[in-house]
């Protein structure tokens, strides 16, 4: 689960389970294997959820930092994950439930941690 799927993250972000996925976003996200899919829309839903939060402006979103994911059926836990915003990463944890092959997330919490210190982005391959 670890594969770079950041390329698709970016293409992917601005989607969100309030807004009906256009067929570009549906196309990439069926080219994927279907827990890389859950992972991805998950990313994208967190990404969502925190902006409108109104503190942060977050770019990327990776589950699998600071710990591998959970996933059990249709939902992923994401107990060690990371988003970056500002040019700082912060931690994050997520659960994410999905439906329809990955793509329509039907419930999603979470809760963002602190600020990862610059000093430890290189062991948990964070970048600028």
């Amino acid at each position: 689960m670890k594969k770079p799927l950041l390329l698709v993250a970016f293409a992917l972000f601005s989607a969100s389970s309030a807004h009906a996925l256009d067929d570009r976003i549906v196309k990439q996200l069926n080219a994927l294997a279907p827990d890389e899919r859950r992972e991805q829309r998950c990313d994208m839903e967190a990404m969502d959820r925190i902006r409108k939060e109104g503190d942060f402006k977050p770019d990327k979103v990776i589950a699998y930092s600071f710990g591998d994911p959970v996933e059990i059926g249709d939902a992923i836990r994401a107990p060690g994950a990371v988003f970056r915003s500002g040019g700082d990463w912060y931690r994050l944890k997520y659960k994410c439930e999905t439906a329809d092959q990955g793509l329509t997330v039907q419930s999603f919490d979470f809760n963002i941690g602190s600020k990862v210190p610059r000093e430890d982005w290189e062991k948990h391959y964070l970048y600028e």
